[in-house]
């Protein structure tokens, strides 16, 4: 079976160099006191006619792109992920909005980003790369803090200059909130730089990179899959909808699984991985979460609002059964992680063994850690 990877490599890889050229200086977390530490990431992607190889590499590397993002740590901690999605390029969006839309504002609902993900569809339009940065910089509620690694990556294949928004104008409105612009061409290098994606990258603090949109991986099997595909069915059952969109936030959950499938069991593995992580947050449907962030709110939460499971029970009634799914939930979750760990391991030597199926993968990991040191995450 065979999943596209280019996109996420392509990331990975601008993740680490545009460390090099930040616009911004970083405190040093090792010798001083910095935050919790916090990821805000925002794709702008091209969905004009000729993008759906795209959107499909994005689609099927979701979930590898939170996971490398959560493997991150500073001081102990993992960091807060929060993505963001806008489309530019599209004719079904306004000409008055510049053919440009914001998906997603950023967020910590990666199942919502995900179902956004899913229903997006390209469309000819004229793809302006300044409006949609200077969009996403504006609008977006980007953080104040040095510390926290801001990100911006664009993708896209027609020339950077277009529009009445200058990717120059673009590019400083950026700096001066310390966000770093990596640029994406999907097509030739020289074409991308006489474009101007190497100027806007350059100009944004970032790199620029190209990738062939239709280029696919082999997805090499192990013999963890199917018991890493039967947790997390059972990860699923310790989730437990409240209030009046839970139920439909648990139908959700589920079609999220689908959807992941259908672009290969790599990413189905994938995004496995990420429900058993941190960065998987439902707090705001999912009572589990909910008490682990806001243990008096599920407590005194009125009756009717709560799970059919838990209706009828006293304080007492409610926190006992939290606390038996919260240990349920955990352990499923580091079994995962355990099964995880053996994968990849496995699919590092039979790669190893196997001229043909060598990949970026692993100079993509070691790239973002690097990259990672300048924001104080190891």
């Amino acid at each position: 079976m065979k999943i596209r990877s280019a996109f996420l490599t392509t990331v990975f890889l601008c993740l680490y160099l545009s460390g090099s050229a930040s616009a911004h200086e970083v405190p040093d977390c090792e010798t001083t006191e910095c935050p919790p530490p916090r990821i805000q990431l925002a794709l702008l992607l091209d969905t004009s006619n000729s993008m759906d190889g795209l959107i499909d590499q994005t689609k099927s590397q979701l979930w590898m792109l939170v996971n490398e993002l959560q493997e991150t740590e500073r001081n102990g901690e993992s960091p807060k992920i929060e993505l963001a999605l806008y489309e530019y390029g599209n004719s079904n969006i306004s000409v008055s909005k510049g053919y440009v839309r914001q998906v997603m504002p950023l967020t910590t609902d990666l199942d919502g980003v995900s179902e956004q993900l899913f229903a997006l569809k390209t469309r000819g339009g004229q793809e302006y790369a300044g409006q949609v940065i200077s969009t996403a910089v504006d609008k977006l509620e980007w953080s104040d803090e040095p510390a926290d690694m801001k990100l911006l990556i664009i993708a896209g294949n027609e020339p950077f200059t277009q529009g009445p928004v200058s990717y120059e104008s673009a590019c400083a409105l950026a700096r001066k909130k310390g966000i770093l612009i990596d640029t994406i061409h999907c097509g030739d290098e020289k074409l991308g730089i006489d474009t101007k994606w190497k100027a806007g990258a350059d100009c944004g603090g970032g790199i620029y990179m190209t990738i062939n949109q239709d280029e696919v991986a082999q997805f090499v099997p192990s013999p963890y899959d199917d018991k890493i595909m039967e947790l997390n069915q059972k990860l699923n059952k310790t989730y437990f909808g409240y209030g009046a969109l839970g139920a439909a936030n648990k139908v959700r959950q589920e079609v999220q699984d689908s959807n992941a499938k259908s672009m290969g069991f790599g990413s189905s593995i994938a995004r496995a991985k990420s429900k058993s992580s941190s960065a998987y947050d439902n707090s705001k449907w999912d009572a589990i979460d909910l008490y682990k962030s806001n243990k008096q709110q599920l407590l005194e939460m009125d009756d009717s609002a709560l799970p059919k499971a838990m209706q009828g029970m006293n304080k007492e009634e409610r926190g006992s059964f939290i606390e038996a799914k919260i240990a349920e939930r955990k352990d499923i979750a580091s079994k995962i992680a355990s099964l995880e760990k053996k994968r990849a391991e496995y699919v590092k030597n039979q790669r190893n063994s196997d001229e043909k199926s060598k990949t970026l993968e692993e100079v993509v990991v070691r790239a973002v850690k690097a990259q990672a040191r300048s924001f104080g995450l190891r």
